[in-house]
């Protein structure tokens, strides 16, 4: 009987073992990082599915490989940090360093080490989490691209408001031969161009990071696009483009912060001037649908490169015109930003040498979530311009 209790017991003991070893192969599946487990040899024992995607290689591929061989990383020769964690007797080692893919791709990682010891140091073994960081490493390129451009930009402006500046006080040719009127304009065209930069990038970082409160209030779009395009009147004029304002319907009330539409609005215009030519035609229409009003602004530029558009919306992208205009790839950026804090949303059309038609979606209702449009839920509207008698 003693006998036979000792077999049920050994059965129990191995059918827990193999449930055990079953969970914890399910937890190592289902992490959404790279996990490998190497032996004291520091050959690798298993290799999850996540670790599979990341680097190329299947478990089978792995299986009894020295780890450095597979991972071919940035630290294995000099600091491996399995070798790191036995040496520094820490049970967890963390680093950025970067791995090899199968087929020869570097991407960066941030990696977690721990190392198994026993009382004399010596390894029974380790395992190593992984994770892909490129997009986090791309952020931060993207930061150091901003500060780099914002302060070259905000440079470039003020060297040129201090040299017509102290051309002034200097007086260093004939006061009548000074064309202060020529030089103050262009002063107040670079502390204006220096004022915009600043606003678009302060309302943009502060509506990433939800800094930024938006005051609503009952808004008339119209008005908004009549002073605007009144504004805007002389410029026309001046660079030789018709501007034309269709808005034959009142557009209804809305919930929305004025002076971040108008902010929009100014974007979208400057824009199209931009990119218009002399003789061109810049339309600005209206319409609604049941739950949204339309504002959309035509112009008949040189359109958009089909492979910029997917990426016209993004912070810092300049077209493959870009070193023909000024601009820092700010400005599009927080007229989304600004649009999605509204609850809304905003499209572009385009046509290489047709121009391109920008088409700002608001709702009627701010019972709409604000910052959560789902294009899915909402009504199709019309071509842009189409109900507002265009």
């Amino acid at each position: 009987m003693e006998s036979e209790r000792r077999d049920l017991v050994g059965i129990a003991g191995s059918q827990n073992d193999s449930q055990d070893l079953a969970f914890c192969r399910f937890v190592l599946g289902s992490l959404p990082v790279g996990v490998l487990t190497v032996n004291p040899r520091m050959r690798i024992t298993s290799f999850n599915p996540w670790a599979e995607t990341l680097t190329g290689y299947s478990e089978k591929e792995t299986l009894g490989h020295y780890c450095g061989e597979i991972m071919q990383g940035g630290m294995c020769k000099l600091h491996c940090p399995l070798k790191t964690a036995i040496d520094r007797r820490q049970p967890v080692v963390s680093m950025e360093t970067t791995i090899q893919k199968k087929h020869g791709e570097n991407i960066p990682v941030r990696m977690h080490t721990a190392a198994l010891l026993n009382n004399q140091g010596g390894l029974i073994g380790a395992v190593e989490a992984f994770q892909d960081i490129s997009s986090l490493k791309a952020m931060e390129r993207e930061k150091d691209n901003l500060i780099s451009m914002f302060a070259h930009d905000m440079k470039s402006s003020l060297s040129i408001i201090g040299g017509f500046v102290l051309r002034l006080l200097k007086h260093t040719v004939d006061p009548e031969e000074v064309k202060q009127e020529k030089y103050l304009g262009i002063i107040q065209n670079e502390t204006e161009r220096l004022d915009s930069l600043v606003s678009d990038f302060l309302a943009y970082a502060r509506l990433q990071t939800g800094k930024l409160k938006l005051n609503f209030q009952a808004t008339s779009l119209d008005k908004e696009l009549m002073e605007l395009f009144d504004a805007y009147q002389s410029k026309a004029m001046r660079l030789g483009i018709k501007l034309i304002l269709r808005n034959e319907k009142t557009l209804p009330l809305i919930e929305a912060d004025p002076d971040r539409m108008r902010r929009v609005f100014t974007n979208l215009l400057d824009n199209a001037f931009k990119f218009s030519t002399k003789g061109g035609t810049i339309t600005i229409s209206t319409g609604e649908t049941v739950r949204e009003v339309l504002i959309s602004i035509r112009d008949e530029g040189r359109g958009i490169d089909p492979d910029d558009l997917p990426f016209i919306f993004d912070i810092f992208h300049r077209g493959k015109h870009a070193d023909e205009k000024t601009g820092q790839g700010i400005g599009l950026a927080t007229v989304k930003a600004i649009v999605a804090g509204h609850g809304g949303k905003v499209t572009v059309e385009s046509e290489p040498g047709k121009g391109a038609i920008f088409t700002v979606v608001l709702p009627k209702l701010m019972g709409l979530k604000r910052g959560a449009w789902n294009p899915a839920t909402q009504d199709a509207y019309p071509a842009p311009g189409a109900s507002a008698g265009s």
